[in-house]
């Protein structure tokens, strides 16, 4: 067994754990991202307001793609961002 085959067999039962974490409490982890923007947005005066909107979505993506991999199905397309 090679080395990724082993850290893969290691990993498994986390990233399952991770995706449970995520599908019971990804509500509250959106608050935190919402919150985390918003206090960045304000030390930086608002300097890198496009920047802190587009972190935060690719954030929230990348948390309903670890909330919905058990689902067998996929998850809801993103909402459309605002130009």
């Amino acid at each position: 067994m090679g080395l990724m085959d082993t850290l893969k067999a290691k990993l498994a039962p986390a990233k399952e754990k991770v995706s449970d974490l995520a599908q019971q409490h990804g509500d509250k982890i959106e608050q935190g991202l919402e919150k985390a923007a918003h206090a960045v947005d304000a030390r930086t005066k608002g300097k890198y307001s496009d920047k802190i909107e587009t972190g935060t979505g690719k954030a929230k993506e990348a948390l309903e793609r670890i909330a919905h991999k058990d689902d067998g199905g996929t998850p809801p397309p993103p909402p459309p961002t605002a130009s």
